[in-house]
């Protein structure tokens, strides 16, 4: 998975419990909309904001009509839930996403390098 480059971004997920679906990367999961509808398929992307990208996806409308489709792009505002697969061991998910957004926060190590640092106004 990517880590995205925004520091804005990163603080946002590392501060909040999106970090768990960012790394359900590549795993199949269910997504219920707040129109009643359900999204399943294979978790692409997904931002700080918690919009998910999902592709080879069944895509069930409220009216129970089915359709399949290669991807699908859904807005965080729009998601009521994200089903949690149960071979997904959540606390190591959030350990290892966390690590992932200090490796690059912190990619200079004890060498003494570059670091990153929010923008101070002047």
């Amino acid at each position: 998975m990517e880590v995205t480059h925004s520091i804005r971004e990163r603080t946002i997920a590392e501060n909040s419990l999106v970090i768990l679906l960012q790394g359900l990367h590549g795993q199949v999961t269910t997504v219920d909309l707040r129109d009643e509808s359900t999204a399943r398929g294979r978790v692409i992307n997904v931002d700080a904001f918690m919009n998910v990208r999902l592709e080879e996806v069944l895509y069930r409308d409220r009216r129970g009509r089915q359709s399949q489709l290669a991807d699908l792009f859904v807005t965080g505002r729009n998601i009521r839930y994200v089903h949690i697969p149960d071979d997904v061991n959540i606390v190591e998910t959030i350990q290892s996403q966390l690590a992932r957004i200090h490796r690059v926060r912190n990619f200079a190590g004890e060498r003494g390098g570059r670091k990153e640092y929010a923008k101070t106004k002047k």
